[in-house]
């Protein structure tokens, strides 16, 4: 099968959207769609996608108390680990792991890709208020690291008040990707950890447009300088989950190292009309080659997952 990898496509397995409902969560204010197997199957084949490699949206796993979110996140990837097994041609996981619980979410992190063989895992641009940089994440970090893990990074809601009539996901998504991002490159977690891939949804947020002012955060971070800064924002991968717009694209492309932008669907969150109006403007994007739309649709994310190429 040739057709595109998607690496933003989330999943809602029922024992997950049942805690998650019960403790009355919601994806930073945006409505829960339906989900099912057979229906994501569905949009992929009427989308020429092949494989989608599925994670958990927002606000993950960890409604408060740590034993049950290391519950629920082992059932949600056990669940998912069958779903691969059963099709392992057209999905793919991204493990949730039950941060900020990191002995946990290490634990997790461990079993998920030595036992269950997860492609990656996702990491939440937050969890609770700690953005990834946070020192106590090193042995989450180690963990991953000695295996070259992939991680996917899903924006969540930022420890502050919505703006009223605007969901997280309108605008304070890309913004809190943005700030985890180089809070992440800030305090050197690529400088210890050199084998981590890491992914950022939505193009990064608004890293690709200010890049290089964020490089004045080196006067306030000791170790590091202003190159050192941006060429650990150029370490990041990139989707294009809501992003590949006539107005994004081109700081996307400007900004991201070769091959490592990557198709993204945000399947179900996603609604279809808006779905195929971001592939249309990505499909005939005049700037972009044909190699180059090869590369997001599929290569690129085959050198990330060499299993998908095989």
């Amino acid at each position: 099968m040739t057709g595109k990898i998607d690496v933003h496509q989330h999943l809602l397995p029922p024992a997950y959207r049942h805690a998650f409902e019960e403790g009355g969560q919601t994806p930073g204010g945006w409505p829960i769609p339906d989900w099912d197997p057979a229906g994501a199957l569905a949009m992929m084949d009427g989308a020429g996608i092949a494989t989608g490699v599925l994670s958990i949206s927002a606000p993950g796993v960890h409604f408060g108390d740590d034993a049950a979110a290391r519950e629920l996140a082992r059932a949600t990837n056990d669940y998912h680990a069958e779903l691969v097994k059963d099709r392992p041609d057209r999905f793919g996981q991204f493990a949730v792991l039950p941060l900020p619980d990191v002995e946990g979410a290490t634990a997790e992190a461990v079993r998920a890709l030595d036992e269950l063989h997860a492609d990656g895992v996702v990491l939440l641009s937050n969890a609770h208020g700690r953005y990834l940089g946070d020192p106590s994440y090193e042995p989450l970090w180690t963990e991953l690291d000695a295996r070259s893990a992939v991680v996917f990074v899903h924006p969540a809601e930022p420890p502050m008040p919505r703006l009223e009539g605007l969901p997280s996901p309108v605008l304070d998504f890309p913004f809190d990707t943005t700030r985890s991002a180089l809070h992440l490159v800030a305090n050197g977690v690529f400088d210890r950890h050199p084998r981590l891939r890491v992914i950022l949804s939505h193009a990064g947020g608004f890293l690709p447009y200010a890049a290089h002012r964020f490089t004045f955060a080196s006067m306030f971070n000791p170790g590091t300088t202003e190159e050192s800064i941006f060429e650990g924002l150029r370490r990041f991968y990139f989707d294009t989950a809501l992003s590949s717009t006539p107005t994004s694209l081109p700081s996307l492309l400007a900004f991201a190292a070769p091959g490592h932008i990557l198709y993204g669907s945000d399947f179900p969150f996603n609604p279809a009309p808006s779905r195929r109006r971001f592939d249309t403007w990505l499909d005939t994007y005049e700037d972009l080659p044909e190699a180059g739309l090869a590369a997001v649709h599929r290569t690129s994310a085959e050198a990330l997952f060499p299993r998908l190429a095989q």
